[in-house]
C-alpha cells in the first residue's frame, strides 16, 4: 500500500487541512444501536453488489447469433438466438430488479442521514455505518454504469428480443423442452420498463437521482439534502488532501474508492440541486474536487474526470464559471 500512496502523495507537501478533519470509517465503521435497523435493510441489498457487477462484467451478449438469425432465418438460428438470449435476458431481469431495490433503500438511509437537528457535519461523524453504506451506494452506481457504457450488446440484445416476441403469437415456444425452462417470460409491463432503463446510458444513476429527487421533493428537504452532500464531498476531498488521514486506510483500494464516491456525490448532488452542482453558490467545492482529481494518475482518474464531464447534468450551462469548464476541458 506504501508505494501507491507514495505515488498519489503532492509532492510540494503543501496540504495543510484543519487539524479537527473529519475521517470517515469507509473500511470498518460499525452501526450504532440507533442506526441497526436501517443498516441492516441496506445492508441485505448491498451484500448483492458485488455478484451483480461480476455478472454485468462478464456478460458477452448474443451478436452472433442474433446477426446470424437476420442473415439466415432458419429454424435452427432462430433457436440457437433464443437459446443465446433467454439466459442474458434473465440476467438483465435481475440487474433491473436490483435497481428497483436501490430505489427502495435509499430513501431509508436519507431519512437518517439528512432528516433531524444535527448538523451535516455531526450526522456524518455519528452516523459513520450509514454513511459506509451510502458510500458503497454511490460507488456501485459508478462501476455499473461505467461498465454497462463498455457494453452496447446489452441493449442491442434486448432490443432484439422484444422484436422477436413479438413476432412469435407466444413466447414459449415448444422445441423439446429445450428452452421452456429458460424463458424469461417478461410480462409486457415489466418489459417495457427495462428498455427505458437500459436505454439510459447510465441507468443507476438515473434510479439513484430519481429516488433522492422524490425524497427531496416529499421530504421538502433539498437544502438540507443538498448540504449534506457537499459536506460529504468536502469531507471526503480532505481526507484525500491529508496523508494523516490518508496513512489510516489499511486497504489499498480505499484511496480509489474515496475518488469514486467524491466523484459520485458531485455528480448526484448536480442532479439533484436545481442549479446543480457547478453554479458559485453550490454547497460543493468543484474546484476542490477535480483538482484532487487531476493530482491522481491518469490511470486512476480519467474515468472519473469524465463521469463529471459527461454524466452530470449542468456542466455545459452557461451558469457554470468558465475556470471550472476550463478545469475540466480536455487536453488531449
Amino acid at each position: 500500500m506504501g508505494n501507491l500512496l507514495r505515488l498519489l502523495a503532492p509532492e510540494d507537501g503543501c496540504f495543510s487541512p484543519p487539524k479537527n478533519d473529519l475521517f470517515l470509517d469507509f473500511e470498518s465503521a460499525e452501526p450504532t444501536i440507533e442506526e441497526e435497523a436501517v443498516y441492516n435493510i441496506v445492508k441485505a441489498v448491498l451484500v448483492r453488489s458485488t455478484v451483480v457487477l461480476e455478472e454485468l462484467q462478464s456478460y458477452k451478449g448474443a451478436s452472433k447469433e442474433i446477426r446470424d438469425a437476420i442473415t439466415n432465418p432458419m429454424p435452427d438460428t432462430s433457436q440457437k438466438v433464443k437459446g443465446a438470449l433467454f439466459p442474458l435476458v434473465q440476467k438483465l431481469r435481475r440487474f433491473y430488479d436490483f435497481s428497483l431495490e436501490i430505489d427502495r433503500i435509499v430513501p431509508l438511509i436519507l431519512e437518517e442521514l439528512i432528516s433531524g437537528s444535527k448538523s451535516p457535519k455531526s450526522h456524518l461523524e455519528t452516523q459513520q455505518a450509514l454513511v459506509k453504506q451510502f458510500a458503497e451506494i454511490l460507488e456501485f452506481v459508478m462501476k455499473f454504469d461505467e461498465i454497462k457504457m463498455m457494453l452496447p450488446a446489452i441493449q442491442n440484445d434486448f432490443s432484439y428480443y422484444r422484436r422477436m416476441l413479438s413476432r412469435d403469437s407466444t413466447s414459449r415456444l415448444e422445441m423439446d423442452g429445450v428452452l421452456e425452462d429458460k424463458d424469461p417470460d417478461l410480462p409486457r409491463e415489466v418489459a417495457g420498463k427495462m428498455s427505458l432503463f437500459y436505454a439510459n446510458p447510465t441507468p443507476m444513476l438515473k434510479t439513484l437521482s430519481d429516488a433522492t429527487t422524490k425524497f427531496v421533493n416529499e421530504t421538502n428537504l433539498v437544502e438540507n439534502t443538498s448540504e449534506t452532500l457537499g459536506t460529504m464531498a468536502i469531507v471526503c476531498q480532505r481526507m484525500i488532501d491529508n496523508p494523516d488521514l490518508i496513512s489510516r486506510f489499511q486497504r489499498e483500494e480505499t484511496y480509489l474508492f474515496v475518488l469514486r464516491v467524491i466523484v459520485g456525490l458531485v455528480v448526484l448532488y448536480d442532479h439533484v440541486h436545481p442549479q446543480g452542482a457547478f453554479v458559485k453558490t453550490s454547497h460543493i467545492d468543484i474546484k476542490g474536487c477535480v483538482k484532487v482529481l487531476k493530482e491522481q494518475p491518469p490511470a486512476l482518474s480519467e474515468n472519473l474526470l469524465n463521469a463529471l464531464r459527461y454524466t452530470t447534468r449542468h456542466f455545459r450551462d452557461e451558469s457554470t464559471p468558465k475556470n471550472i469548464k476550463s478545469l475540466l476541458a480536455v487536453t488531449n
